[in-house]
């Protein structure tokens, strides 16, 4: 569709510019060249800017034989310069936006951009009658290797476990850290059951990982978690979607807590359970 309404944008001006070979109506060009570069992928600039150069030549074609004036050198250069600039622009802009929902530490999400995933996931799942889980999960003793060994041993093994969580996420998962060395999952389309295995392969592969720890190489077993699993499987219609939606995030949430903590109870490094 986008495509298709640059095209037909880059049409229109080249027939304008031929009747009427006016520099006002060829400054228009920029329009599909700002259009491209901002929310297309990031040649696409560039790309649309040569056209517009083809273009411009030729309904010029005085231009062809190299006579060119110089506001035709400026409008040439201009074509090419605005697509180059508009992609740079629009490159930083989704840098920006990635940052902004971004966990320096781990590159999981950051709780705003958890929980606006969330809440599309959560909608979605309602609509489609699909289940939805959710894991919470905090590193074991964390505490232990922060006074034994520091805190950079301790960011360290806040970092692996983000890393292995962003390896294990099956498609459509999602992940944010949610505070300190604490955890969320999302996992839509998955029921109980699917969740818990991708739960204990989580947990697996954090106790199988031989960590590097401030600079030190420590052995297998060094680095445990805890997880909490709540899967909600029906949904009712709600009478305010919204609200119903966060509602439901939250009660999703609060079960898997509850669940994590019967895991810490029941000496860590296992995976509680709840159904909603």
């Amino acid at each position: 569709m986008l495509i298709g309404g640059i095209v037909l944008s880059l049409a229109v001006v080249f027939a304008v510019d031929v009747r009427t070979g006016a520099a006002p109506f060829q400054h228009l060009y920029y329009l599909p060249i700002v259009l491209a570069g901002l929310e297309l992928p990031g040649f696409a600039g560039p790309l649309v800017g040569g056209v517009a150069v083809i273009l411009y030549h030729l309904a010029n074609p005085e231009l062809a034989a190299a006579r060119y004036r110089e506001s035709d050198i400026v409008q040439i250069i201009l074509f090419v310069a605005i697509g180059l600039v508009t992609a740079r622009l629009a490159a930083d802009r989704r840098r920006l936006q990635r940052l902004s929902i971004t966990d320096d530490l781990t590159g999981l999400l950051n709780l705003r951009g958890f929980e606006d995933r969330l809440g599309t996931a959560i909608r979605t799942s309602r609509e489609n009658a699909s289940p939805l889980s959710i894991l919470v999960l905090d590193v074991d003793r964390l505490k232990s290797i922060n006074d034994t060994h520091g805190h950079r041993a301790g960011a360290d093994s806040v970092r692996i476990v983000g890393a292995l969580i962003g390896s294990h996420l099956p498609a459509g998962g999602f992940a944010c850290r949610f505070g300190g060395d604490e955890f969320v999952v999302a996992l839509p389309g998955r029921d109980h059951s699917a969740a818990t295995g991708t739960a204990e392969a989580l947990r697996r592969a954090v106790h199988a990982a031989a960590p590097r720890l401030a600079g030190i190489r420590f052995p297998a077993g060094t680095l445990s978690i805890s997880v909490g699993l709540a899967s909600q499987t029906r949904f009712d219609e709600p009478d305010t979607p919204e609200a119903s939606d966060r509602q439901l995030g939250e009660a999703l949430f609060r079960s898997a807590d509850q669940s994590l903590y019967r895991a810490k109870a029941g000496g860590r490094n296992q995976v509680g359970q709840a159904a909603l």
